[in-house]
């Protein structure tokens, strides 16, 4: 049976068996040493003269070999010790080695933390740049954060609930992938943008408290550190305040980092709540960086950001747009006040919206939901859509609300970014086991790529040709 390097110690005198790569040969006179590699750390492997033919075999191994070995698991030599390592006090007598799989030798070195290596060329060859242990580290480490969330929710009586992946194109601020209909020739669905709406109807089925770890699609234009796929934690409650939503996130990221990230440091208890307009006056951003030393990765200065506006100016469009979304609840009482402050200056109407920032990038951002089917259709308008093309959009929502919607509210964490300053990494890619490029490419799947004619003839879609200019 298969024995991990972490638990060879348990071992010592008896014979195990192990499986994994080659990470280094190292050849001492007539000794050989490897150093197999497996999920939970390093080997030793000795290879002595006294067995011709294992040793002659052993002679033959390369960096990235899949290799059995089997063994006597013993002490490695006075002075020869690795206090790094949970095996470093042991190594393997080799009595047996079988070769599984021989490897190419890698377009890169991948003993170091690959920060020196071009990230095309990592990405080519992702499958190979995740065998780095900081790599795997951080894969690691994003599943530890995905089980605290589960439990720590699943604790506080939230139910997790998977919302569809595809649904109905709806204008939600960015522009949707859409998908072909076969079989409804000329109609299409829409990845999510986020399951905005999907949760909302959850909450007018009196589920209460929804949560899920979702996936979210954008067809943005090329953006340095985005992604046209990402991953957000989304949580939606009824009957709740704003106050609660921002100590549910907060109570749930101040114990994540307790518990997985002891070394890290949380500047303030309870986080600061600051006004939109003094953030903006004093640090000339939204999303301030308030660490005492903006060197030191290992303090975590979380401040929350409130009482934005409703509404920003879209020069381009020549319209008012929402600046979260348009299901954000403003700060009126009713839809003939909204009107009539919208009349007045639209610029000064708030929202019950909120973001959580943390050293200067935004890690969560929610709002209290506008539930009263008036007011949220008078919203939908002053942003420039027609009667006709809100109840074809969102009629279903409306209708949805007039069968008795409970107030509610929510937030969600985009856990690429969050996790990326946990780690104390550059960007998103570095934690993402597979991400495209900054322009939304696959290069390693060589994605987008062309599809057959037949394909496209089944979808009834026509490519046409680029016109030369």
């Amino acid at each position: 049976m298969r024995v991990l390097s972490k638990n060879i110690s348990a071992l010592e005198g008896k014979e195990a068996e192990l499986e994994g790569w080659v990470d280094v040969r190292r050849d001492h006179g007539k000794l050989i040493f490897i150093d197999l590699r497996d999920r939970s750390g390093i080997t030793q492997v000795v290879f002595t003269p006294g067995n011709k033919e294992l040793h002659s075999l052993a002679e033959k191994l390369r960096p990235e070999w899949v290799v059995k070995v089997t063994g006597i698991v013993g002490k490695r030599p006075a002075g020869m010790e690795n206090s790094k390592i949970p095996s470093g006090y042991h190594e393997i007598q080799a009595t047996d080695l079988n070769i599984i799989s021989e490897a190419k030798t890698p377009p890169f070195d991948l003993a170091s933390d690959g920060r020196e290596i071009g990230e095309e060329t990592r990405m080519k060859y992702r499958y190979l740049d995740l065998r780095r242990p900081r790599m795997r580290r951080n894969l690691v480490m994003r599943a530890k954060i995905n089980k605290f969330i589960r439990n720590f929710l699943s604790d506080e009586d939230f139910i997790e609930v998977e919302t569809p992946d595809i649904g109905k194109s709806t204008p939600e601020g960015a522009r949707d992938y859409l998908i072909p209909s076969r079989v409804y020739p000329g109609k299409f669905y829409a990845l999510p943008q986020s399951p905005q709406q999907y949760k909302q109807l959850l909450m007018v089925a009196g589920l209460e408290k929804y949560f899920q770890i979702a996936r979210c699609f954008r067809d943005e234009d090329t953006r340095g550190d985005r992604q046209p796929e990402f991953t957000q934690l989304d949580i939606e409650l009824s009957f709740v305040s704003q106050d609660e939503v921002l100590v549910l996130i907060e109570n749930l990221f101040t114990k994540m980092v307790e518990e997985l990230y002891p070394e890290k440091k949380i500047k303030w208890s309870p986080f600061p709540r600051l006004n939109y307009a003094d953030v903006m006056s004093k640090y000339n951003s939204d999303k301030p960086d308030l660490r005492d030393d903006k060197n030191n990765p290992n303090e975590l200065a979380f401040v929350f950001v409130v009482n934005f506006p409703m509404f920003e100016w879209k020069e381009t469009e020549h319209r008012w747009d929402a600046v979260h979304h348009p299901f954000t609840k403003p700060n009126v009482k009713n839809k003939e006040e909204f009107i009539k402050l919208f009349h007045e200056a639209p610029e000064k109407i708030t929202a019950l919206q909120y973001d959580l920032v943390l050293n200067g990038y935004e890690v969560a951002g929610g709002s209290i939901r506008t539930t009263d089917p008036e007011l949220l259709a008078a919203v939908f308008e002053v942003m420039g859509n027609k009667p006709e093309d809100i109840k074809e959009k969102f009629g279903h929502l409306l209708e949805a609300f007039s069968y008795g919607v409970p107030p509610h509210g929510g937030i969600a964490s985009g856990l690429d970014r969050l996790i990326a300053i946990l780690q104390d990494e550059p960007n998103i890619r570095e934690v993402i086991a597979f991400p495209k490029t900054g322009d939304g490419k696959d290069l390693m799947m060589d994605a987008p790529s062309d599809v057959s004619k037949e394909q496209l003839k089944e979808l009834h879609i026509k490519v046409e040709e680029e016109k030369q200019k």
